[in-house]
């Protein structure tokens, strides 16, 4: 198995791709966005997506999508063959596409709208927070993408502030700054033991 940075070779496989996210969505019975042969071709070809292979037969995919003049990425259309789940595929195809997000743009954010409860804790354990809609993007191109999804009706009854999905967002400046202010708690925690335990070593030499 192998998971790579999809580009023209995986031409190919666009339709596969297509009609396995089509049948997911049949079978879960939940909201997804259908996505063209054509709109899989551009994403291949920007070489924002990534594609899980095993000897050549198609085993999974997931593609970023750029909102709001790159302030804004989305992992999406993460899928995995019927073949190959229950194998843990899904969070290594996620983690790959996350990676290649933050290499790409890495002063964006990054966000997913999702019903499924295992991607939101595959979300939650590469660093992502719930947050209310009104914290992802207001690109409406990205909201019109959602005009395929069984559920739209209840997005648009709600001006957009709440559907079945459940948004993620993950900051890379926020993650920097409590990144900075655990390093600093923890020198400060360090600092603190060793006084600790210099005032016991007097004490107990007294």
């Amino acid at each position: 198995m192998e998971i790579v940075i999809a580009n023209e070779s995986h031409f190919k496989y666009a339709e596969v791709i297509c009609d396995t996210i089509a049948e997911s969505a049949k079978v879960r019975g939940t909201g997804i966005a259908k996505r063209t042969p054509d709109y899989i071709l551009k994403k291949l070809e920007n070489r924002n997506a990534v594609i899980a292979l095993d000897d050549g037969k198609f085993a999974g995919f997931c593609y970023i999508e750029i909102w709001g003049h790159d302030k804004f990425v989305a992992n999406s259309g993460l899928i995995v063959h019927p073949d190959y789940r229950n194998q843990g595929l899904a969070k290594k195809i996620k983690k790959a596409i996350f990676e290649l997000s933050i290499k790409k743009f890495p002063a964006a954010k990054i966000f997913g709208i999702t019903t499924g409860l295992a991607v939101m804790k595959i979300n939650y354990e590469l660093g992502y927070k719930p947050v209310t809609f009104s914290e992802l993007t207001e690109d409406p191109q990205f909201w019109k993408g959602c005009q395929t999804c069984k559920n739209f009706d209840i997005l648009t009854r709600t001006e957009q502030k709440m559907c079945l999905c459940t948004g993620m967002l993950y900051d890379p400046v926020l993650k920097k700054k409590n990144a900075k202010k655990e390093k600093v708690n923890g020198k400060a925690f360090k600092r603190l033991k060793s006084i600790k335990e210099q005032l016991f070593l007097k004490r107990k030499t007294k």
